[in-house]
């Protein structure tokens, strides 16, 4: 990877900064926990692992600037900083997930003296961030197997290097397919309103040297329909116990085109993205946004003004339309509540 998407350095944490991309690769600076938390919130860094990661290295930063005499003092305040970084995203499960790995390893060393307390978490946040890049090679590994030579790949989103702590999930499997030597090529969605296929996945692609045509969201069934794509690779934001999987909004859509069209479509995320609390997909929270992302490109309006708008970040893919689940664990197929639950058990 020629690039990266955040880090922890000289007690910093250091993010790409995707809303400037393509046209600029900047890198923010984070000295507080509450600037990480407001990055999250506006896109500065998006997709689930990378969120997760985020929200880790937040916390530890939080951490650093608590001023307690007390134990009690310091967990009380660490509680809030937990709660901040909760508040910024409400549908991807790997936010939740890294809290609770933090809180978890802060709880563990509750007799220790702070100094060490705030130590332990800034090397679990940075520890996250290390096996995240460990988890989507794994991913790409187990999912380039499903790529047949010459394929044509359609993905939607970005869920790639800039979405997870490196790599990808599924940019993950794309890129594992490509270092096989299959000569693969890649039809990116630009995937409305953020544009994340056009800014970001297409960016990463053509980076790394791997084929990439971009298309808007509406092409997708004209392509199927022509023969012209043999697959498709998504990533996940929240993955309930039957497979339901939320992941950005247009994913449904291209889920069932595939299906109309004989043309598998699989799902790419680590089992942190897993969420066996919830039964199905009408359960998992929808992040709803701002009118102005679809009324506004840019900054200039491309809508009536005061025109009434609904702007869901996510949808939900039913397991019926998914052809199989690829993990760093293995591949999940058919029976999703037996086959997740015993990538957790």
């Amino acid at each position: 990877m020629s690039f990266r998407t955040i880090e922890w350095r000289d007690n910093k944490v250091i993010m790409i900064d995707q809303t400037r991309l393509p046209g600029e690769e900047i890198y923010n600076e984070y000295e507080d926990f509450q600037s990480v938390a407001e990055a999250i919130k506006g896109m500065i860094i998006r997709g689930a692992p990378a969120i997760g990661v985020a929200a880790a290295m937040g916390i530890a930063l939080g951490a650093r600037e608590i001023i307690a005499d007390t134990h009690e003092s310091f967990f009380q305040q660490l509680s809030n900083v937990c709660d901040v970084m909760a508040r910024t995203r409400p549908t991807a499960v790997n936010l939740f997930w890294a809290i609770k790995r933090m809180k978890r390893v802060a709880d563990a060393h509750r007799d220790r003296e702070l100094a060490y307390i705030r130590e332990v978490l800034r090397l679990e946040a940075i520890r996250i961030e290390e096996e995240d890049l460990e988890i989507c090679k794994a991913i790409g590994r187990h999912g380039a197997k499903l790529i047949p030579e010459g394929a044509t790949v359609l993905t939607h989103c970005n869920a790639g290097g800039l979405a997870t702590a490196g790599y990808g999930t599924a940019l993950g499997v794309i890129r594992a397919a490509h270092d096989a030597g299959k000569k693969i090529k890649v039809f990116a969605d630009e995937t409305r309103p953020w544009l994340q296929g056009a800014r970001l996945t297409a960016w990463e692609l053509m980076k790394d040297g791997i084929p990439v045509t971009l298309i808007s969201d509406n092409m997708a069934g004209f392509f199927m329909h022509k023969g012209e794509i043999t697959c498709c690779v998504v990533g996940a934001d929240r993955i309930a116990a039957n497979g339901d999987t939320a992941n950005k909004i247009g994913t449904y859509s291209v889920a069932v085109l595939a299906k109309e069209n004989n043309i598998p479509f699989y799902v790419a995320a680590p089992v942190s993205t897993l969420d066996l609390s919830l039964a199905g997909g009408s359960d998992i929270p929808i992040e709803e946004r701002h009118a102005r992302e679809v009324t506004h490109l840019h900054g200039f309006p491309v809508a009536p003004e005061g025109i009434s708008v609904r702007n869901p970040a996510f949808d939900v893919t039913p397991a019926r339309y998914i052809a199989g689940i690829i993990t760093e664990k293995g591949v999940v197929r058919g029976d999703y509540e037996r086959g997740l639950k015993k990538l957790v058990g």
